[in-house]
């Protein structure tokens, strides 16, 4: 009888280690690969073990051997085997780390993970919980380790993950490490094929911090950086690093490169690409950080480390001291994850607000990128100030449409005693422009946020202010909060004061054309705000802006045309000669015609006029009867 046969001892599982098995092959790991990065890792592990003892100066055995993992495959034998020259285990230790941890449970795990964590031994990836997802794939499992201690013997592990396991001496055993013989079910038996470990090592494990070997080749061969000082990471190196991340063919536009050690530990390397690739918003799903505990990776693209509205930043994100659950996929909800997740969101404002401060031509081309983007963190209240700050805007102090305007520099450009931020929304800048509520605020040298993106007007009524300052649409400030600023200059085409009669006369207008638009507005009144045009629609108090009351419209929303005030400019052209008609003939169609006229071209322009054909109708009439008008005048 062989010395391995006389010492080999069968132990059976207890009730509770064959639900956790269950649990651990049937139910936790959605994917049957993990395996496979459950033993690199704890075999990472045992090779951090040794390396701590050697620190500490402890006699270790074998003190010659490469610290290294190496994986072999046999396709016709259906095996793989995992072997690692880390600190081994003794018989006592091989049951407590496989058979205690197993044996007591998921909280158990989790308890002794949390109690122990400040401990160098405590490594993430131990073995235990983990190691049991080989049942996934194997129908029988050997494990051969030796331990780092001299004389100690090398011992043998061996179960189907049934109903119990076999631990005896090993005479095979003959370095200090642990060898693990995965025998492969038979519908598993495409693990054993060389490019589906290859794939499965560089998916999950490429940046464990030892060689990993499969066959001859090593492996892993790009380093993890964000593990690496700043000062001595190259730029190659980074450009290297985000295109084997994100396969993106360009540098990346940015860089950021965090170690945080306190109140928590951490280590992120974030990258903004150049060029904003999502066109069409159809990739809006496809966004998060890869999350690494000690350089193994948990999960891809993890959701919860930054909010959407910055889902443009790839990168990784690596975490000392993070719970995990049982099977490492799901993340507890924690305080530890919350705050790496607020802290990165942090640096990703801080080294915005320092780009815009130091480098505003290089912002704006950030902004033209992924201004559209960011402008979804306008709910965002924990970061609303500085949110704000780095929002961007054109105005009418810009020369042209593409120029932007930072709150900070609008504010900074207030007239005295001004407190309110005015904005516009239209098509284009020269649309905007046209805007005759956009008069009186030239007229009185007041600068306007121009809108082109239906999204602005959200965002500036969700945040509401900036500092003290309110935010105002153009057509909901009240005129008397523009009273206290003066006029640049006089009216060009300033007509004479209305006598006492013609003043009466254009009350009584206006009482006509109350009448005939009827239930079509509000009310009608002069206007004090127009300077260049005859007639206004302009928004009762407190109202909804008209930029907003078509956002809704066009999303559906059952808004129904909303009732306004119609403003009248008694010094304009148009107006005078109506008055004339008006105090000739009362009664006159011509004054129905020119009311409706100017009342659909206030619609057109506020972006209310729902039907145009009646309006392009009358005009033809009123072109035709002008041509009229105007052969005879030239007798043609």
């Amino acid at each position: 009888m062989s010395t391995e046969q006389a010492t080999a001892k069968k132990y059976k599982f207890k009730a509770e280690v064959k639900q956790l098995l269950d649990i651990l092959v049937h139910s936790l790991y959605t994917s049957r690969e993990i395996f496979l990065r459950e033993l690199i890792s704890n075999a990472s592990d045992a090779l951090d073990k040794l390396r701590f003892e050697s620190t500490r100066g402890t006699e270790i055995a074998d003190n010659d051997l490469p610290l290294e993992i190496k994986i072999d495959f046999d396709e016709k034998q259906k095996l793989i085997t995992v072997t690692d020259t880390g600190i081994g285990m003794t018989k006592e230790e091989l049951i407590n780390n496989i058979g205690t941890i197993a044996k007591s449970g998921s909280a158990e795990f989790l308890k002794q993970l949390s109690e122990n964590k400040t401990d160098a031994n405590n490594i993430i990836g131990k073995f235990g919980v983990g190691f049991y997802s080989v049942f996934m794939v194997a129908e029988e499992v050997v494990i051969r380790t030796k331990s780092f201690k001299k004389d100690e013997p090398a011992v043998e592990w061996k179960s189907d993950g049934l109903g119990d396991f076999v631990i005896s001496e090993s005479d095979e055993k003959k370095q200090r490490g642990t060898i693990i013989e995965i025998h492969l079910k038979e519908d598993q038996k495409d693990f054993a094929e060389k490019y589906r470990l290859e794939t499965i090592i560089k998916k999950h494990s490429n940046f464990i911090s030892f060689p990993i070997y499969l066959g001859s080749e090593k492996i892993n061969t790009i380093a993890a950086l964000w593990r690496e000082p700043k000062s001595q990471v190259k730029q190659e190196q980074y450009n290297e690093f985000y295109k084997f991340l994100t396969y993106d063919s360009t540098d990346p536009a940015d860089i950021i490169h965090v170690s945080i050690d306190a109140p928590i530990q951490f280590n992120a390397l974030l990258f903004i690409p150049q060029k904003n690739n999502d066109f069409f918003g159809y990739n809006r799903e496809d966004y998060g950080l890869d999350l690494y505990v000690r350089r193994v990776l948990i999960q891809h693209k993890n959701k919860d480390l930054l909010p959407e509205y910055l889902g443009f930043v790839k990168g990784v994100v690596d975490s000392e001291d993070l719970p995990l659950n049982i099977s490492r996929e799901t993340l507890q909800e924690n305080i530890v994850f919350n705050k790496i997740a607020q802290n990165i969101t942090g640096q990703i404002y801080s080294y915005l607000l320092k780009k815009a401060k130091d480098e505003p031509e290089k912002y704006t081309e950030f902004w033209n990128e992924f201004g559209r983007y960011f402008k979804l963190g306008y709910s965002d209240f924990t970061n609303l100030e500085k949110f704000n700050q780095l929002l961007r805007f054109n105005s009418s102090n810009n020369t042209d449409a593409a120029g932007l305007t930072s709150l900070d520099e609008y504010v900074s450009r207030f007239k005295d005693d001004q407190k309110e931020i005015y904005y516009a929304f239209g098509t284009s800048k020269e649309a905007i422009n046209q805007d005759p509520h956009l008069e009186i605020f030239k007229n009185k040298g007041l600068e306007v946020l121009y809108l082109y993106d239906p999204l602005d007007e959200f965002v500036l009524s969700t945040v509401r202010k900036y500092k003290e300052f309110e935010f105002k649409s153009v057509d909901n400030t009240d005129l008397k909060n523009l009273d206290k600023f003066k006029n640049l200059e006089e009216k060009k085409d300033k007509f004479e004061e209305l006598s006492k009669d013609d003043n009466k006369q254009f009350d009584s207008l206006l009482s006509k054309i109350k009448t005939v638009l009827g239930d079509k507005i509000v009310d009608v009144k002069e206007s004090q705000r127009l300077s260049g045009s005859p007639a206004i629609l302009v928004n009762p108090d407190d109202s909804m802006s008209s930029t907003m009351q078509k956002i809704l419209r066009m999303s559906n929303k059952d808004m129904g045309l909303q009732k306004k005030i119609f403003e009248i400019n008694k010094d304009h052209k148009l107006i005078r000669n109506l008055i004339k008609v008006f105090k000739a003939d009362p009664n006159d169609e011509y004054i129905n015609n020119v009311v409706e006229e100017l009342f659909e071209s206030a619609l057109l322009i506020d972006g209310s006029l729902t039907d145009p054909h009646t309006l392009v109708s009358r005009i033809n009439q009123m072109l035709e009867k002008s041509s009229d008008w105007y052969t005879e005048i030239k007798k043609l």
